[in-house]
């Protein structure tokens, strides 16, 4: 008798180690879910540079320079992804949309308007993959950390989600006041 109370009391137990971990694996999943959507986000904005830049071109042709520097910062996010690097293509994308608020013709363009509302839309988009993600994370790291799973949760692999944050020269510009004139 002993032996059978001990025999259901492993299984309940092992069955409880089973449903913990079953139940991580999902939350990882949803992370892994987060970062991917992240990506693809990505991938259509740089898809949808080279299409801005040409039709900005054609109006503005001596502005060879923001022009370059656009590229070269959508093939350094291309090539070497990083949040670095992803900053530095926000401010060139920041610094072309700019150049159609300066020529009038441009900015009456239906190509221009048509691409700078895809691009404000995957902006959008990114944007909630990445509170989509932080969400996700924050789950699965409650999850990890949360009784009786923190017993078992680095035993069986299970390492903190990180979060998708803001780089340190990124929290200085978004924390400043911002500088409105008329």
């Amino acid at each position: 008798m002993v032996f059978i109370v001990t025999l259901v009391v492993l299984a309940v137990i092992a069955l409880w180690i089973v449903a913990i971990y079953n139940r991580l694996v999902g939350l990882r999943q949803t992370c892994r879910q987060g970062n991917a959507d992240i990506d693809a986000q990505l991938r259509q904005r740089h898809d949808l540079i080279p299409n801005l830049v040409a039709t900005v071109k054609g109006y503005a042709a001596h502005e060879q320079d923001t022009f370059d520097r656009v590229i070269e910062a959508r093939n350094r996010a291309e090539s070497a992804p990083s949040p670095d690097s992803e900053r530095e293509l926000s401010g060139a994308i920041g610094r072309l949309i700019a150049l159609g608020e300066a020529y009038p013709d441009l900015k009456a363009s239906a190509n221009f308007q048509a691409l700078q509302g895809e691009l404000a839309d995957v902006e959008d988009k990114l944007a909630a993959a990445r509170r989509a993600l932080n969400a996700a994370a924050a789950r699965y790291n409650a999850g990890r950390e949360s009784f009786p799973a923190v017993l078992f949760a680095g035993a069986m692999g299970f390492e903190p989600a990180a979060f998708n944050e803001l780089g340190l020269d990124e929290r200085a510009t978004v924390g400043a006041v911002p500088k409105v004139t008329f």
